[in-house]
């Protein structure tokens, strides 16, 4: 068993920038005895402590496994350059941080997969484990690598790399998945017999059991290898909220992180369906927890971790029912704690302006919204149902209530859309600045953000190409040029060469594995940063393994094609899906014959 020595810790820590992100020890740390325990798993976050820490999901799953004493679960996070750099030149491996033993002593590392430009990041962890890449390669001693979040619902680019995946909400299948793993060591079953028991559990997806099938280069079926796996793997569920594990004391970070405060799930799942919203399809049904059990952790929430601030989260927390009662409740159980309430987001309209003016209680910062498309039309197609009367009149009553600062979200590359569409971003800005400034005395501030589409699985979309590489730059110059006629407004977009990539992995098959492990070998790390993503080093990756991304970021797959991911199920029958991606392309939503060719 490897444990990192005190004096060279200390002694690598006063060489790297930000040390508190890999002390530990923070409050709420979980510290157990790890010989006392049967099951022991590290989970895996494939970027920065303050990216990971801010996320939710690992709160719950820490909760969810350390809330069991038999079990425990420690955090590892990707090293930053400078301290990947000193562990390599030590010839330290990569540790936990509650322990600090190496990552490699525990039974299972379970990567928390939620960005398609974090694999490069997953590969490098392993290879700092000291742990072979693939899983084929793995002997019986080593631990299980696993995977969860919403990139494992297309798992395969990953696949050569993992064990096994968890495909759904795992807060309370993980533990369980953990006892029988403990059971079929007891019983000393080989590696390959243990992922073949494990398989038989419900959103369990082991690859090895299944072989990926081509024909004349395309994907055309999967062949199940072992009559014990099931055919399709269906989705994990949590049924009911109230009675899932919850963070009451989550572990309080030493530095600052990218959201440091209190949260409370209100629901999961989202009734509005808009078509390239991948989490609104993966999360559903809509499921809500209720007003009591929101107050009763609430309260705990705050008293076990002292924030000030309490963000009432989901995927639009405007659509909680009676939102405005359980407002009034929380208000009055944290009365004297000085907390402000918070919702992170808010659909465009007049309703939840007025949400955020109460809960904000005179301290004006900015709104943000979320139009995706200037055009109605366009956003008829991708299923926004919010009209130009709907955008303008949320404004004013923001503004009349005094706020003067707006972040809008907008998207490009969306099907169907034209050089009209794009340069009605530009227009709408303009129109909202011209008539609101004169309003408030100066010029509204007005910060537009703009992403590129990116096909996700289990979407309506999911059919759809990417808008070609040179298209999107050619449309983001559009806008760039637009707005260079209306200074003073922030404009900000996302590289469109890194949106290529992720469209790549969200599509991807198996055959993109080697071209993930051939760009990790030529130093992709990081490629959600802009400050480190080489588009240089991809093309470079693109030409030695042979692979042509094209083949998969611009394909237009059809209803009868095999999808990589076509055997594992959300929950959303395919015949919805079709119904759904044809209604997007009703004639009245078009704007010439040559967008009917979109329907496959």
């Amino acid at each position: 068993m490897t444990k990192i020595n005190d004096d060279l810790f200390d002694s690598i820590l006063s060489r790297v920038r930000k040390p508190g992100q890999y002390t530990g020890g923070e409050l709420n740390a979980v510290d157990k005895d790890f010989d006392t325990v049967s099951a022991r798993m590290v989970l895996a976050f494939p970027d920065l402590y303050e990216v990971g820490m801010s996320n939710q999901g690992l709160k719950i799953l820490y909760e969810s496994v350390n809330s069991r004493s038999n079990m425990l679960m420690e955090r590892v996070f990707a090293l930053d350059v400078d301290m990947e750099g000193q562990l390599r030149r030590h010839g330290l491996p990569l540790f936990t941080l509650e322990s600090r033993r190496a990552v490699r002593d525990f039974d299972v590392i379970g990567f928390s997969l939620q960005y398609e430009l974090s694999y490069t990041n997953v590969l490098n962890m392993l290879d700092l484990a000291g742990l072979s890449l693939y899983s084929s390669e793995r002997a019986d001693e080593d631990p299980l690598v696993i995977g969860g979040g919403p990139c494992a619902y297309n798992p395969e680019p990953l696949a050569p790399f993992f064990d096994l995946f968890v495909i759904g909400e795992a807060e309370e299948s993980l533990p369980r998945l953990l006892e029988e793993l403990v059971i079929s060591k007891e019983k000393s079953l080989s590696r390959q017999e243990i992922l073949v028991t494990l398989s038989a559990g419900k959103g369990i997806y082991v690859p090895s059991l299944y072989r990926p099938l081509y024909q004349e280069g395309k994907l055309c079926g999967v062949e199940v290898l072992d009559r014990r796996a099931p055919q399709s793997i269906n989705k994990l569920t949590i049924p009911d909220l109230d009675l899932a594990p919850y963070p009451i004391a989550p572990v309080i970070p030493y530095i600052q992180v990218v959201h440091d405060r209190a949260v409370v799930e209100l629901f999961r799942g989202c009734a509005r369906g808009c078509r390239f919203c991948q989490a609104g399809f993966i999360f559903r049904p809509v499921r809500r927890r209720s007003r009591a059990k929101i107050v009763e952790l609430a309260e705990k929430l705050i008293d076990s971790t002292g924030y000030d601030e309490l963000s009432l989260s989901s995927l639009s927390s405007a659509d909680y029912p009676h939102i405005e009662k359980l407002i009034e409740e929380l208000d009055e159980a944290l009365q004297g704690r000085q907390v402000r309430t918070s919702l992170p987001s808010l659909r465009l309209d007049s309703y939840s302006v007025r949400l955020a003016d109460r809960l904000h209680r005179g301290r004006r910062s900015s709104l943000t919204f979320a139009p995706e498309a200037a055009t109605e039309r366009l956003r008829k197609v991708i299923k926004k149902n919010i009209t130009e009367e709907d955008i303008f009149s949320a404004l004013d009553d923001a503004i009349r209530a005094g706020w003067q600062g707006f972040k809008l979200y907008f998207m490009i590359g969306l099907p169907t859309e034209t050089d009209e569409d794009v340069e009605a971003i530009v227009d709408l800005c303009r129109r909202i600045r011209r008539r609101f400034s004169g309003r408030i005395g100066k010029k509204i501030s007005l910060s537009v953000s703009v992403a590129t589409f990116v096909p996700k699985a289990h979407t309506p979309f999911q059919w759809e190409p990417q808008l070609r590489l040179e298209k999107t730059l050619a449309r983001q110059k559009l806008l760039r040029d637009g707005f260079k006629t209306l200074p003073g407004i922030n404009f900000k977009w996302h590289e469109a060469e890194a949106s290529f990539l992720e469209a790549l992995f969200a599509r991807g098959d198996r055959m993109v594995a080697s071209l993930l492990e051939k760009a990790w070998t030529l130093g992709c790390r990081f490629d959600g940063w802009s400050e480190h993503f080489s588009f240089a080093l991809w093309q470079q990756a693109f030409r030695e393994s042979g692979l042509r991304p094209e083949e998969y970021v611009y394909r237009r797959f059809g209803y009868g094609d095999c999808l990589p991911w076509g055997h594992l199920h959300c929950g959303k029958e395919s015949e919805f899906m079709v119904r759904d991606h044809r209604e997007a392309f009703d004639k009245q939503y078009l704007q010439g014959e040559e967008d009917e060719q979109n329907l496959v």
